[in-house]
């Protein structure tokens, strides 16, 4: 016998209408709600499992005691782990051959070319030309030399690091308290003229040899050509850290030049220092 059928239920509204038009009471399906409702559990188990709630200092740990920081730790841990072998082999090895060993120079290169980007990029650029008073490490201008040992002994202790005894120090003396302003102008000029430059002053050129000769050409060279044991900039080539220009060049004299960098030796290891030390070098500068 077939069945009646069934009277459509009425739906059920929430009695709101807006000109005529009903808002209907119509029941979430069952599969929806038990989602939320486990969203729900799962959202409060999260906050107790994992930090979450910040706190005046850091944030509550979570019973797993999991961290992204904690994470990183373990994960370069690992990475230490897995290059601690070639580490002490490029630590053991005198510094002059690792650009001839094959195996040392390309991880020490790669090594080398991550910590340059992590820790001398700020200053020297990613791609390592420098900027105003910051060296450009891809041509043969060195100020304090650019063989491997030049190079990893500065990186090890810096240039004037006040954090390190051994730090490389050399001191461009403030020649505005010592010169007459006229002697400074001079000097200047005659500067421009070591490099082939044209001075602004041909006449004060002439008389700026001489001041040049009695106060700059201790460090300096007598014709311009620099000293690297004491960090004396070459000035008979057409690379300046500071520039060129005459105003520069009176600024530089009048005022002295105390760039710093500091000494790499309390924040990156051994073997880090001869990886970033062999990446300076291949870069096109090196010696």
């Amino acid at each position: 016998m077939a069945r009646k059928p069934q009277k459509k239920k009425e739906a059920q509204t929430t009695g709101h209408s807006w000109d005529g038009i009903e808002e209907l009471d119509t029941p979430l399906p069952r599969w929806w709600l038990w989602v939320f409702y486990a969203c729900i559990i799962w959202g409060i188990w999260y906050v107790i499992a994992y930090p979450a709630w910040p706190l005046i200092y850091g944030a509550t740990p979570g019973y797993k005691g999991w961290s992204t920081r904690g994470q990183l730790e373990k994960d370069i841990a690992k990475a230490d782990a897995a290059n601690a072998e070639i580490n002490a082999k490029l630590v053991k090895a005198d510094i002059s051959s690792i650009p001839n060993n094959p195996e040392l120079a390309t991880y020490a290169r790669a090594a080398g070319g991550a910590i340059f980007r992590t820790w001398c990029a700020q200053c020297h650029g990613a791609g390592a030309a420098g900027a105003k008073g910051f060296p450009n490490l891809l041509d043969d201008d060195w100020l304090w030399g650019g063989t491997m040992e030049d190079i990893h002994t500065t990186i090890t202790h810096g240039i004037r690091s006040e954090k390190d005894p051994d730090t490389r120090y050399s001191e461009m003396p403030v020649w505005g308290e010592m010169l007459e302003p006229d002697e400074i102008k001079q000097a200047a000029n005659y500067v421009m003229t070591l490099s082939g430059g044209t001075p602004k002053d041909a006449q004060a050129a002439k008389a700026g040899k001489e001041v040049f000769l009695d106060n700059c050409a201790a460090c300096h060279g007598e014709d311009g050509s620099g000293d690297r044991s004491q960090g004396a900039p070459a000035l008979n080539d057409a690379i300046w850290l500071y520039g060129g220009d005459y105003d520069t060049i009176v600024e530089s004299i009048t005022k002295g030049r105390h760039g710093i960098m500091p000494n790499w030796n309390a924040r990156l290891s051994e073997a880090e220092i001869r990886a970033v030390a062999t990446y300076v070098h291949q870069l096109g500068g090196g010696e």
